[in-house]
This record gives structure tokens, sequence and C-alpha cells, in this order.
């Protein structure tokens, strides 16, 4: 498991990332969302010791991590650094040799993934010749080679088509059924809430949320939807609740004192015919925009 302890990191009089704690779990993906320059680049760059820490620590099975241990990470940076005008086969075998393997095993390994993310014509390929979606799926394989003890992935999912989107995500899932812990940032919230098994939120720096989407779901102030048999009018008269929607016979209502729903539910069944009284839960989009306010 990665463990993110206190990290901080200083730029002039600028906090940059301001004593970010997360734990990045064993077969589990890790989705890590926040605004432009809240922090996210910034503290995979101190994860994987290309910038320095000013303050806190980063742990791999419980110990402080080597760099030994970062060479075992598969790590794609925000910044794209392979060579535009080498054949794409070459340099990924060339990458994997310089990770330790062999050049025969790395040139199988690198071959099945070109043909896995719809590459396998264009081996010999430069790069430059290439779409930005072409080379976005080139770095994507650098990064997991060789198989890796862990990923940190900083917006993998961005300039991919829908088919190397489900390519990245089947690859992905691989690793973690075999235990691998994955972090990866990205501004696509649909995709987030659909992969990830657990979230971190930063703003300004900060952690302000952690959990799975469950939790963090449930974290908040809880909502009902109530449908009667008529008109729902009267629900504004309730105390402990706040009518966030009314609409004829359907009420959207914000508990804001505890047992107030019971009470609701109460009120309800006494007046007539309840069709609906359901827990409502926000979208992941919501709960970022509440935590990011």
């Amino acid at each position: 498991m990665l463990e993110i302890r206190e990290l901080t990191r200083r730029f002039g009089d600028n906090v940059a990332v301001d004593h970010v704690s997360f734990d990045v779990p064993a077969g589990l993906m890790t989705g890590f969302v926040g605004g432009n320059g809240a922090g996210k680049t910034t503290t995979m760059r101190m994860m994987m010791g290309v910038l320095g820490i000013d303050e806190g620590e980063v742990l791999w099975q419980g110990r402080a991590i080597t760099r030994h241990d970062r060479r075992r990470i598969g790590y794609m940076p925000e910044e794209r650094g392979l060579y535009p005008k080498q054949p794409i086969l070459d340099q990924l075998v060339y990458i994997a040799q310089l990770k330790g393997m062999e050049r025969v095993a790395a040139r199988t390994q690198v071959t099945e993934l070109l043909e896995r993310f719809g590459l396998g014509e264009r081996t010999k390929d430069h790069l430059e010749k290439l779409s930005l979606g072409n080379q976005q799926r080139v770095q994507i394989i650098a990064s997991v080679l060789p198989r890796p003890a862990a990923l940190v992935l900083d917006e993998p999912f961005s300039g991919l088509d829908p088919k190397a989107v489900d390519s990245m995500v089947d690859l992905l899932r691989e690793y973690t059924r075999d235990g691998v812990p994955v972090l990866f940032s990205s501004h696509q919230l649909d995709l987030v809430e659909r992969l990830c098994d657990r979230l971190v939120v930063l703003a300004q720096g900060r952690r302000v949320a952690a959990g799975t989407v469950a939790e963090l779901r449930d974290a908040g102030v809880p909502r009902f939807r109530l449908v009667l048999g008529g008109d729902a009018g009267w629900v504004r008269d309730l105390r402990g609740l706040e009518v966030l929607d009314l609409d004829g016979a359907t009420a959207l209502v914000e508990v804001r004192q505890d047992g107030a729903e019971q009470h609701l539910v109460a009120q309800a069944t006494s007046r007539g015919d309840v069709h609906e009284f359901v827990r409502v839960r926000p979208a992941l989009s919501e709960i970022y925009r509440e935590a990011t306010a």
C-alpha cells in the first residue's frame, strides 16, 4: 500500500500542497480529483521523487519509500516524456530494459501491449507520426513496463477515444485484481465514479474529502424524495426540514434536524397515500462541487 502522510510543498510564499494525507490501498483504484491548481500533479511528483518534499513522507508497505521502490512503480507524468523521432517499438523496448527487463522479454511484452491498444501495425512508426490519442496510448504502455508494483497516473485518459478508454480500464482492472494499488487523476468525474473504489478530493492544496464514493455520498446532509397521492405543499410547514424542490405531489427535502424524516413519514401516512419515500444520494459531480466550494 502507498501511504501519503502530511505532504507539503511550497514555492516561495505559495503553499501548493498543504499537509495532504491519504492512502492508496492494494488492489483498489483510487481517483484523485480537483480543479486546475489544486495540487494533484505536485503531490504525484513528490510521491515519485520528481519534486522534493518540504514536510511529510511517502510510505510503501509501511516504511519510508526508497529509490528502488519508486523504480517498481509505474508513473505517467503530466508532461509526456517519449522521443518523437524514435520508432515506438524500439523506444518502448529500450525503456523496459532501463527498468531491468531482458530485451527478448521486453520486446514480447511491448508487442502484446501495442496489439492490445490497436497499434500492432505501427510498431516502426515514429511517435510524432501518430495522432495525439495514439501518442497517449504509447505513453500508457511506457508507464506499465515492466509489470508495476503500483501505478501513479496523471490524467491517463486525456485524449483517448472510447475504445482506448475501455482498453485502459481493462488493463487497470487486471492489475488491481492482482493486488496492485492504482492512483490516477482525472477531470472526467463520470469516469472516476464508474471506475474508482476510493476517491481523494483536493482544493487549494488541501485534502477536502476522501473515502469510497458510497461513504462520500452518505457523509453529507441526508436528502429524501417523497411522492404522495395528493399535494405535498404542507411539507413546507414541518420543522427540521428544508424543502429543496416541490412539484405537486413530489417533494425533495433535506434533513436539518435528527429524526425530522421520521416525523415527515408519520405525517404523510396520516394524510393519505405515500407512493415513494427514498433516500436521494448526490452524484459525484455534486459531491465534488460541495467539497471544493
